[in-house]
């Protein structure tokens, strides 16, 4: 009998510990179109495959009357499940306790899981649902954060590490997010900043909403610091499923390879004509990608932000490749310093993941401007070149149309290490287009005309003369910086025969601490 007093106790305190701060919180958190932090992994991970760390753990403050209100777990849930039949760890923030607001013990539990995936290999997702730090707990709580953001340091390119963002996450919150490799936001429900509206109109005098200031929309299109957008927690939560099954468990693996039944020598006629007469015509990147890649899947990062370079994870022949191409849709798919940060992040993560990097150029140049020369568009452009040149997994490059001058060098070009390089014979690979080449070669003679016909004609003459000379992908195939000029209809076997041919590659970099990349 006394055995079963004890088992019933504990069935107790663990119907106790799953309300987390109570009915009413958990309908409040309803009423907000929000799931509960228990829901949230049910729907994450695979059906009964959770398993709950440290549910009996409760503050240990005594201020301010908190040792009145303890509540199990803390506040947030920990443990680990499975995902597509993949051990995963997670922790989610139960806004029901305290507001998800960080303790002491609270961080405990979620180094703790950190420390266990580190060990294991695995991924860690965090589902962030906090008012921050607990204010009560004062420099404990800081601390607490700290530990955190260690840990992020520490696992940096050895295990994958989403954040998904699903509430408030303010203050010192968000650096743990920005720590880790992705991060997807939920609109109208989640914001991120490191002071809030109060503040800001306190010091500054500024007048603006947390949707304003930190909002899903501002950090998926104006900052760059949320890489998805979702329209709900639900939606959320399957994106990272979606993200998990490109991803291997940590950097000693192989992404997960999965059965294709797309035929690998699928021809395109399509493509043949897709490239527009007009050198200065825009068209879609991605009906490019949709067309090469297996069933037409892809899953593309940072879709809203830096919208002139698309980066994102697609599969060939049933293998994980992260795809890097310029858009011409958007202001002619020229690299700024949004893109090139953009695009940098994503080749670097590809990288320390075994992901190969499949590229498609069509890139007229970097953005002129005192703007661009004043934010260190210098600095951003080199993270990109620096990315490709360090990056030691397979690279393909196709260049579809305009390469030009620096931007060239810096899209995977042959002499970064890019492993097989084709074009499209509408490539135009030169130090600038025409037009300029024309003022720059033959501006003198060009000043000397007077006759405005004549003038035109000669400049005209003389940008065709250059276009047949330089605007074409022969020269450069002339000195072997491009492997072979390919039939466009082709070109999705000839990629998946290159990343067959290099799966075995070994790429060294020089022993060294670090690198020092140009931040």
């Amino acid at each position: 009998m006394a055995n079963q007093e004890k088992i019933n106790e504990l069935i107790e305190k663990r119907a106790k510990a799953r309300l987390g701060g109570g009915e009413k919180r958990i309908d409040s958190q309803h009423a907000k179109g929000k799931l509960t932090a228990r829901e949230r992994i049910d729907l994450l991970l695979d059906d009964d495959s959770f398993e709950e760390f440290d549910m009996f753990v409760t503050h240990r403050s005594k201020s301010f009357g908190l040792d009145k209100q303890r509540f199990l777990s803390d506040g947030v849930i920990t443990g680990h499940g499975t995902i597509d039949g993949r051990i995963v760890y997670v922790f989610s923030q139960d806004f029901t306790v305290f507001g998800g607001s960080l303790s002491e013990t609270y961080a405990l539990k979620i180094c703790k899981i950190m420390d266990m995936a580190m060990k294991i290999g695995v991924p860690v997702i965090g589902l962030n649902d906090s008012g921050g730090a607990r204010i009560q707990e004062g420099v404990r709580s800081l601390a607490g954060y700290a530990e955190i953001f260690q840990r992020n340091i520490m696992a940096s390119g050895v295990i994958p590490q989403i954040s998904s963002i699903l509430g408030p996450c303010a203050g010192g919150a968000v650096y743990s997010p920005a720590l880790t490799d992705f991060t997807i936001m939920t609109d109208k429900t989640s914001y991120m900043f490191v002071t809030g509206p109060k503040v800001v109109q306190t010091v500054t005098g500024e007048v603006v909403s947390a949707e304003e200031l930190g909002g899903a929309k501002i950090h998926s299109t104006k900052s760059g610091v949320s890489h998805f957008l979702a329209e709900s927690d639900e939606e959320n939560l399957l994106l990272i499923r979606k993200l998990m099954s490109y991803l291997p468990s940590n950097n000693l693996e192989d992404p997960p390879a999965i059965v294709c039944d797309d035929p690998i020598d699928r021809l395109e006629d399509s493509l043949n004509e897709i490239i527009p007469e007009s050198p200065n015509q825009p068209y879609d990147i991605v009906d490019v990608i949709s067309t090469l890649v297996d069933n037409s899947e892809f899953t593309e990062v940072h879709r809203n932000y830096a919208r002139n370079i698309t980066v994102g994870f697609a599969r060939f022949n049933g293998r994980s490749v992260g795809i890097v191409a310029n858009q011409p849709k958007y202001y002619a798919g020229v690299l700024d310093i949004e893109a090139s940060r953009k695009a940098a992040r994503f080749v670097r993560f590809c990288d320390a993941f075994n992901i190969p990097v499949v590229t498609l150029v069509d890139v007229p140049g970097f953005l002129p401007g005192t703007g661009q020369e004043y934010g260190g568009i210098i600095l951003h452009g080199a993270k990109l070149l620096f990315a490709y040149g360090e990056a030691t997994v397979p690279k393909v490059t196709i260049t579809l149309r305009k390469s030009y001058g620096g931007a060239h060098d810096v899209m995977s070009c042959k002499q970064l290490r890019g492993d097989l390089n084709y074009a499209w014979p509408t490539a135009e690979i030169a130090v600038m287009g025409a037009k300029g080449a024309v003022e720059v070669l033959e501006g003198s003679n060009i000043r000397k005309i007077e006759d405005t016909e004549e003038k035109t004609k000669y400049i005209e003459r003389k940008e065709d003369e250059y276009t047949s000379k330089f605007a074409n992908p022969y020269v450069a195939a002339k000195y072997g910086f491009i492997d072979d000029v390919i039939e466009p209809r082709n070109t999705r076997f000839r990629i998946i025969r290159a990343l067959e041919l290099l799966s075995n590659k070994k790429d060294v970099n020089p022993p060294k601490k670090h690198s020092n990349l140009p931040l």
